[in-house]
């Protein structure tokens, strides 16, 4: 299956996942593991702003940082200019934080909350340089409306 209809099935299977459910921490675990196993990145998951800081959500992939300050590496710059950042080499990006040093290019998409603020981001990593480009960010983006609507709307409670 090509990249666009594995992304159009996984836009279907996130929401049907997700949907109905009230469990914010569950939806967003069972939707980054979905991502992780069905694309097979190095990491994927969730940083969610809590007291100012992007603290570290439900993942799949190796152990990763616990809090990001706003504007600190990827995902703290993608929340401080609230858009998507492809870096194809994180090495070349200043002020990449390597919570591991196996990543090489990264994709972070900010995540809003019912108010329209960046309320977390959805963070990937690949052990490969250059895997991400403007159609996983287009994609990505989709996903991240899904999450949006279902696991961060006011119905949705942290467990």
């Amino acid at each position: 299956m090509d990249k666009t209809s594995t992304y159009q099935l996984l836009v279907k299977q996130v929401e049907s996942l997700i949907e109905g459910e009230n469990n914010t921490t569950g939806q967003l675990a069972n939707a980054a593991a979905l991502l992780h196993e069905t694309m097979g990145w190095w990491w994927t998951g969730f940083y969610l702003v809590k007291d100012d800081v992007l603290q570290l959500g439900p993942f799949q992939g190796p152990v990763a940082c616990y809090c990001i300050k706003r504007g600190r590496g990827v995902c703290g710059s993608a929340w401080e200019q609230n858009r998507t950042l492809v870096v194809p080499d994180v090495e070349q990006f200043p002020g990449h934080i390597a919570c591991s040093s196996e990543s090489r290019s990264e994709i972070v998409v900010p995540l809003h909350g019912p108010d329209g603020t960046v309320a977390g981001v959805l963070d990937i990593d690949s052990r490969e340089l250059a895997t991400f480009d403007d159609e996983d960010a287009r994609w990505l983006e989709e996903i991240a409306r899904v999450i949006e609507r279902h696991a961060l709307s006011n119905n949705s409670q942290p467990n």
